[in-house]
């Protein structure tokens, strides 16, 4: 039985990935930006409140935000990056290899 191969992904034209990884690079900067003002709004916001807090209560916080908001960036920009090249479409769905399978096997 023969299995229907991927068809070659666009991220393998070193030209298309170059791009694509810049283009991530530059939405992680502004993200880290937007991050940063987050985190900084935030700790204001509580020591304004003016409850007697530990430091690490700050530490715990700031933390919190940073890698919530960098991780669901990162992993917001790879949807982006892999749908934004053409690789999900290169690599084609479990349906896709079914239907072309002849019948009876």
């Amino acid at each position: 039985m023969a299995r229907a191969m991927s068809r070659k992904s666009p991220l393998d034209d070193p030209e298309v990935a170059a791009f694509a990884w810049a283009r991530f690079r530059r939405l992680m900067r502004w993200m880290m930006l937007v991050t940063l003002t987050l985190v900084v709004g935030a700790l204001v916001v509580l020591y304004r409140e003016g409850a007697l807090v530990s430091i690490h209560f700050y530490i715990a916080t700031a933390l919190g935000i940073a890698l919530t908001m960098l991780l669901m960036s990162a992993l917001m920009g790879l949807v982006f990056l892999s749908h934004g090249t053409g690789h999900d479409r290169s690599v084609g769905t479990h349906d896709e290899v079914d239907n072309r399978r002849p019948p009876g096997d």
